[in-house]
């Protein structure tokens, strides 16, 4: 484990949601914590209580929810996580449950759950400091669900980072670049539809947006093939529409060579989130 990373505290006490101790036991397996990279030195040997209490040293804080592949662990997830404690971030990244080495079913309402109480058990820990939501892929509708209902609450996140967003997961699949090879096929596209329909399975980013009040902040590259960049720009313009104040609104697009995970080797990057999140913070 590197010096910047902990595991989440051992006996922080259950998050002020409903919950069950299960859940909990999880999330203090797959939580981790990766300080600013100027702190790490100091870091070195500390007991999880010290990490738990340096979320509140006034580094803003992100809740990193990663895609639908593998976990948290994944390459370029560490690497994205490396540029943004250099940038001075602290950045808890999460395994939702059936992701990871976490237990569980993975269902939407379920990974939703988890990311509430995460965020929960995060703002009360972190005193006057900023807590960000940051979704990639799946992620982003994980992220906007959660936003969604804690915005319902009365408690709106403090800013919310789409990566390479959808409108909502029915539209995702049925334009995947793979799937699309069998649109011809005789009820193919329809077994789609009712599969996710079963599953209950919706992540409706176009929907979430109109509830919220939270500076929003959409990153996507031009190449992205995976989720294609119209899918960002759909989202919004979606938003823009739906937001009272439209400056709480951006999207900023990466040229071509950065695809659909790669952002995080963007020069670009860190300024951009940095000045987006300084000017909706002053």
């Amino acid at each position: 484990m590197d010096a910047r990373d902990c595991d989440a505290a051992s006996e922080p006490g259950p998050p002020p949601c409903s919950s069950v101790t299960s859940w909990w036991a999880m999330v203090l397996r797959n939580l981790r914590h990766t300080v600013p990279s100027y702190r790490v030195e100091e870091a070195k040997g500390k007991c999880r209580c010290w990490y738990e209490a340096s979320l509140s040293d006034g580094n803003p804080i992100i809740i990193y929810l990663h895609g639908s592949g593998i976990n948290r662990a994944f390459c370029g997830r560490i690497k994205l996580t490396q540029v943004l404690s250099d940038g001075g971030f602290h950045v808890l990244s999460v395994d939702y449950r059936g992701f990871g080495d976490s237990t569980g079913t993975t269902t939407e309402e379920g990974l939703t759950t988890d990311i509430i109480c995460v965020y929960e058990w995060t703002k009360a820990r972190s005193g006057r400091t900023p807590v960000c939501l940051w979704g990639h892929s799946l992620g982003t509708g994980v992220a906007t669900n959660a936003a969604r209902v804690l915005e319902a609450k009365g408690c709106p996140v403090d800013a919310i980072i789409l990566e390479a967003p959808f409108t909502n997961i029915w539209a995702a699949t049925i334009n995947f670049p793979l799937v699309k090879i069998y649109w011809k096929l005789p009820g193919c596209l329809r077994t789609f539809v009712d599969a996710l329909k079963e599953e209950k399975i919706v992540f409706p980013n176009d929907e979430n947006v109109k509830f919220l009040s939270s500076p929003l902040l959409i990153l996507h590259g031009e190449d992205d093939r995976t989720v294609p960049l119209e899918f960002g720009k759909q989202l919004y313009e979606i938003a823009r529409s739906a937001y009272r104040n439209k400056e709480r609104v951006k999207m900023v697009v990466f040229p071509p060579g950065f695809h659909h995970d790669c952002l995080f080797k963007s020069p670009m990057l860190l300024s951009t989130v940095r000045d987006f999140l300084s000017e909706q913070w002053a």
